[in-house]
C-alpha cells in the first residue's frame, strides 16, 4: 500500500489528503561540499520507485517494509507487508522500530553539545577523562567518534553466527566497561587516527564519555538535549528494558542456515550496544531529528562543521563524527546514518540543507541482500526516476558488504 500526505487542498487518487503540520527549523550553517545540492534543486521524489524498492526487500526476505520522506512540509510515505507475522497485522508508519546505529548520531551530538558547553574537547584524549580506560594515551575523542581509535569491533566475536550469538546476549546487561573489555582482549586494528574502521566499541567509549562528563544516564542526555526539544514523541532510550513502547512492528533475524525458520528477535536488552545502537523510534521522528542537526538546531555551527570533516570509507561514502555522508548516482550528497540491530535495518538521511529527508526500515537482518535493496529508497528519496539496474537498484550504486553489527564479517 502507498500512502502520501501533500499539501492542503491536493487532491492524491480519489482522496483529498491533509498536510502534515512541520514546525519551522532555523536553516543550516553554510558548509563547503560542492557536491551537496539544496532540496529546492532535487528532482521530485520517485515514488512508485520507493514503492517497488519496498517490494523487492519484502519478496527478499523482509516480512515489512517502509519508507517516509518528509520534504520542507510535505510527507509522503509508503509501506508494505506486515509488523507481526503472526496476526497478519499489516506494517503501518507510525509503528516503532529499534534503529541500531542511527543512536550513533545522537551519542555524537550529546558529545558536541558537550563541547559547545566547553566541558569536552574533541582533541583531548579519552584517557584524561576516563583514566586508564584504553590501552594508549594517544587516542583522542575525534578518534573514537570518526571510527579512527583501532579499537576493536566486538561484535565481530559476539555475532559470528548471528543467531546463536544473539540469543546468548538477548536478555543479558552489560556494563560500558564490560563491552570495553572485550574489544581490548584482541589487538587493536590500528593506531590512533588511523584509516576509518568501523567498530561499537568506539560508541560505547562515547557512552562512557557522555555520563562521566555529565553525571547523568545516557537515556537522560538523550531525553534532555534531543528528544525533549524536538518533540521527538516515538524515541526512547529503553535500556535494559526488552519491550518496545506502544505501536511498534517486530523485527526478524534472518537464520544462519538456509531453511531454518525467522527467528522474532524483536524483544532484546540491546545491552550489548547502549549508547551505539539502542535507541527505539519512528520514521517521523528520525526525520525530525536529522533535519534539526543539518539546520543547526541541536549544535553551534562550528560543531557542526566539525561533524562535517569526512574521513573516507570507500568511493562513495565518508564519515565525519557519527554521521555519515552517502554520495548517491546522481551527483547529491546525503547525510545520516545507517542502522542495524538484530531483525531491522534502517537508513536515516537528509539533504544539505535538511529541507528532504528519508527514513526507511525493512524489518529483517542478517540478509545482504535486503540491506542492498533498502540503499535504493535514498535514490527514489534524493535522485527521482533514473534508470534501474544491478543489486541495488540503480546503475552505479556501490554494494553493501558488511552490517554496522559484526562489520567485521561480509555478508557476501
Amino acid at each position: 500500500m502507498l500512502t502520501a500526505t501533500v499539501r492542503r487542498g491536493t487532491a492524491l487518487g480519489t482522496a483529498a489528503l491533509l498536510s502534515l503540520l512541520v514546525t519551522p527549523a532555523h536553516a543550516a550553517p553554510r558548509a563547503s561540499d560542492p557536491t551537496a545540492a539544496s532540496a529546492a534543486a532535487l528532482p521530485q521524489p520517485d515514488l512508485a520507485g520507493l514503492r517497488e524498492v519496498l517490494r523487492t526487500a519484502q519478496r527478499q526476505g523482509a516480512p515489512g517494509a517502509m519508507a517516509r520522506i518528509d520534504d520542507a512540509g510535505t510527507a509522503r510515505w509508503a509501506t508494505v507487508g506486515v509488523a507481526d507475522r503472526a496476526t497478519g497485522r499489516p506494517l503501518a508508519d507510525t509503528d516503532r522500530f529499534r534503529v541500531g546505529s542511527i543512536t550513533k548520531t545522537f551519542s555524537a551530538v550529546v558529545l558536541l553539545q558537550l563541547a559547545d558547553e566547553g566541558r569536552l574537547r574533541l582533541d583531548t584524549p579519552v584517557n584524561s577523562y576516563l583514566p586508564h580506560l584504553l590501552p594508549d594515551d594517544r587516542i583522542t575523542v575525534r578518534h573514537v567518534l570518526s571510527h579512527r581509535s583501532g579499537l576493536y569491533d566486538y561484535t565481530n566475536d559476539m555475532f559470528a553466527a548471528s543467531v546463536a550469538g544473539f540469543e546468548a546476549v538477548r536478555t543479558k546487561v552489560f556494563t560500558y566497561r564490560q563491552l570495553v573489555a572485550l574489544s581490548l582482549r584482541h589487538p587493536r586494528t590500528g593506531g590512533p587516527g588511523a584509516a576509518y574502521s568501523y567498530s561499537n566499541t568506539n560508541f560505547v567509549v562515547a557512552g562512557l564519555l557522555i555520563e562521566k562528563l555529565t553525571g547523568h544516564s545516557v537515556g537522560t542526555e538523550y531525553q534532555n538535549r534531543i528528544i525533549k526539544p524536538l518533540k521527538l514523541d516515538d524515541t526512547f532510550y529503553v535500556h535494559p528494558g526488552t519491550r518496545i513502547p506502544g505501536r511498534y512492528t517486530h523485527g526478524y533475524l534472518t537464520p544462519d542456515r538456509d531453511g531454518d525458520p525467522l527467528v522474532d528477535s524483536t524483544e532484546q536488552t540491546v545491552s550489548w550496544a547502549q549508547s551505539a545502537g539502542a535507541v527505539i523510534s519512528g520514521t517521523r521522528d528520525l526525520n525530525t531529528f536529522y533535519s534539526a542537526l543539518l539546520r543547526g538546531r541541536l549544535t553551534s555551527a562550528a560543531r557542526l562543521t566539525e561533524m562535517k570533516r569526512w574521513v573516507r570509507v570507500n568511493s562513495t561514502q565518508g564519515y565525519g563524527l557519527g554521521l555519515r555522508r552517502r554520495d548517491l548516482s546522481c551527483g547529491v550528497s546525503v547525510y545520516g546514518h545507517t542502522g542495524t540491530v538484530q531483525g531491522y535495518y534502517s537508513y536515516a538521511f537528509t539533504s544539505k540543507d535538511g529541507r528532504r529527508t528519508l527514513t526507511a526500515l525493512a524489518t529483517t537482518s542478517n540478509n545482504g541482500t535486503v540491506l542492498n535493496t533498502m540503499l535504493g529508497t535514498l535514490e527514489s528519496a534524493f535522485c527521482g526516476v533514473r534508470e534501474r539496474t544491478g543489486p541495488t537498484g540503480v546503475r552505479g550504486a556501490s554494494v553493501e558488504r558488511h552490517e554496522d553489527v559484526a562489520p567485521g564479517i561480509a555478508l557476501y
